[in-house]
């Protein structure tokens, strides 16, 4: 119980912070910059829910999974187009992080709406308490980061009492981060906080998490252990529903003018960009972990999870190692902003 208080934090805040930001000055503040991004986000969250839940329809205890092939991992995937360097253009780049945060949220709604056990009044008025506190302190303008801390802590621990799913604590903690206030340095208190978090987030409790759920053991699993229906429908969720259910909305938004073709790419660097989206690892073994308290699902989800990211992620990286070409290092698409 206290290996899975730990790996829940799953760098939420850090993902709170950063959604603040886009919505404030970056991709998500312009809304003509949305409609693309966040069609594939929506149809990639909701495609590989339905063939899970089609695949597990006759199981009451099985569907409760069925979110778990709806999550992307935004690290995995980036850290796959990383490795690709300049054969991927920014706007690509910039198209799969906007994605992954839009997922990320939606991920986070479901957890509340979903995933969430018996309410207890009492913490939910204390948790009231400390984000009026937060709201507060955000409204008068303070710069000092502790204070916004010590009432997130407080924030975190009625949360968790409360029933309601701690990850939100961390959510609405970073949300009350003012972006233009600045410390005694001059940093703007949201923007050095996030550049604080990132690496222990990478580097720290992404391995940690990713560490303390690849020690189940498979002895016992065969071949014929895939075609189980939470396996194969985790699996094929992310695989197939994912890469579908990102691309015909990328695809339809741009074939009927809603949105522009990123600058720089084409559609089979879209097609990748949706087959990576189905990486979802770390975010969705973590669902995985909410969805099921039983042990024997344990090894099923991993495989499944495993998997799905394995074969998207592989597919993904060979379209753009072997179907596009490299970029000259001086063309204004690779440029960082």
């Amino acid at each position: 119980e206290d290996e899975r208080k730990i790996v829940r934090f799953n760098g939420k805040p850090a993902v709170g912070l950063e959604i603040k930001r886009e919505a404030l000055e970056g991709e998500l503040s312009r809304r003509a910059n949305l409609v693309l991004p966040a069609a594939g986000a929506v149809g990639g969250m909701v495609l590989p829910a339905m063939i899970y839940a089609a695949i597990n329809l006759g199981d009451p205890v099985n569907l409760n999974g069925w979110a778990i092939p709806a999550a992307t991992d935004i690290a995995f995937a980036l850290g796959i187009l990383a490795i690709l360097g300049s054969r991927v253009p920014l706007s690509i780049k910039v198209l799969l992080t906007t994605i992954a945060i839009i997922d990320d949220l939606g991920a986070i709604l479901v957890i509340a709406a979903f995933y969430t056990a018996e309410l207890s009044l009492t913490s939910l008025a204390f948790a009231l308490a400390a984000i009026v506190g937060l709201v507060l302190l955000n409204l008068f303008r303070v710069s000092h980061i502790v204070a916004y801390l010590v009432l997130g802590t407080i924030l975190w621990v009625c949360v968790l009492k409360s029933g309601v799913h701690a990850t939100l604590a961390g959510v609405v903690t970073a949300f009350a981060i003012p972006l233009t206030v600045r410390d005694e340095d001059g940093h703007s208190l949201l923007k050095h906080l996030e550049h604080v978090l990132h690496p222990w987030v990478a580097f720290l409790v992404l391995p940690m998490f990713a560490f303390a759920n690849a020690g189940i053991s498979f002895e016992g699993i065969t071949f014929g252990s895939l075609f189980e229906p939470v396996t194969l429908g985790i699996a094929l969720g992310l695989f197939v529903g994912k890469q579908l259910g990102v691309f015909v909305p990328l695809w339809a938004c741009i074939r009927f003018g809603w949105a522009e073709m990123p600058k720089g790419a084409d559609w089979v660097q879209l097609y990748a960009v949706a087959l990576l989206c189905g990486v979802g690892f770390t975010m969705s073994l973590f669902i995985g972990g909410l969805a099921f308290e039983l042990s024997d699902f344990e090894a099923p989800v991993r495989l499944g999870v495993l998997t799905g990211s394995l074969l998207s992620a592989t597919l993904g990286y060979v379209l753009y190692r072997f179907g596009t070409e490299k970029r000259d290092r001086d063309e204004p698409a690779d440029e960082p902003t």
